[in-house]
């Protein structure tokens, strides 16, 4: 008897190791498809190159950004990988911290991004983590394993919205993307702050940005991004932080950031990261 329990383990681990196998393999390809879309989605490269004389007419403080992260006459960025690490939480009722590891691909001429992440979980596990904006669809995937989806949206207008919130706010880390030529209009708040709105594909969303004296984008802040809590969208303050900026392909960059939600007045963080490898392709 002991001996056909020992083959009939044997078989099971076997065969859920199979599964696994498999399922790593439909979800790798899942990643380079969306991958491949979001590339292929750009109907144009980044053309142009940053214009420091035709700043004048943005709010100052937004001017005094751009001079300080860009280099005047520099080209665009059409292509930014970066790699990634920190920790997150699912839900602000949740004490509980996730480390992870996280790759990004961001395409400005196609105002997109793919989010590839692998969070850590208890017992030696993980899911993987897949977020993304493409061709004006934001979309959520996560996979027990990198392996069997457990959760998967896509396209509600919501989730467009919020994933645009998203690709808005990471701009500070491929800034041209920020410029009026990638279609952010700037409205002036004062002398510290600025509203950005941006529209795409017949989704428009605003953030407030806020400087320092330095010229270096601190925060940026939403009174109602969309977010899912309960199993339900709803708009909700949001807010961010940037600092530790430092120069990455002649641009300066935060390689800290962290966001969170607002509630009855008390901001809860659910994300911290840091950069720890930005590249980019410039135009030509």
């Amino acid at each position: 008897m002991g001996k056909w329990i020992l083959i009939a383990t044997g078989v099971v681990v076997t065969v859920a190791a199979v599964a696994v196998l498999i399922g790593q393999v439909r979800e790798t390809s899942t990643a380079e498809q969306m991958a491949a879309m979001l590339i292929d989605g750009a109907s144009r490269q980044a053309s142009g190159a940053v214009d420091f004389e035709s700043l004048s007419e943005l709010p100052p403080p937004v001017a005094r950004y751009f001079r300080h992260v860009l280099t005047d006459g520099q080209t665009l960025i059409n292509v930014a990988k970066m790699e990634q690490s920190g920790v997150l939480r699912t839900s602000i009722a949740t004490e509980n911290w996730s480390p992870f590891t996280a790759s990004q691909l961001v395409v400005p001429p196609a105002t997109g991004f793919f989010w590839n992440a692998k969070v850590e979980t208890p017992l030696a596990t993980h899911v993987r983590v897949m977020d993304s904006y493409i061709a004006g669809v934001g979309s959520g995937r996560v996979s027990l394993l990198s392996a069997f989806a457990v959760a998967s949206e896509t396209g509600a207008p919501e989730l467009n919205s919020g994933a645009l919130h998203r690709y808005l706010a990471e701009a500070v880390w491929f800034p041209t993307a920020l410029l009026p030529e990638a279609g952010v209009v700037w409205s002036p708040i004062d002398e510290h702050s600025a509203l950005a709105t941006l529209t795409d594909r017949g989704t428009t969303v605003s953030l407030e940005f806020r400087f320092n004296d330095v010229g270096e984008a601190t925060g940026i802040y939403s009174a109602g991004r969309f977010g899912s809590f309960d199993g339900e969208y709803r708009q909700t303050p949001w807010q961010g932080h940037f600092r530790d900026y430092q120069v990455q392909a002649g641009m300066r960059i935060p390689k800290y950031g962290e966001v969170g939600w607002y509630e009855d007045g008390v901001l809860h963080l659910v994300w911290k990261g840091n950069v720890i490898d930005a590249q980019y392709e410039l135009e030509p």
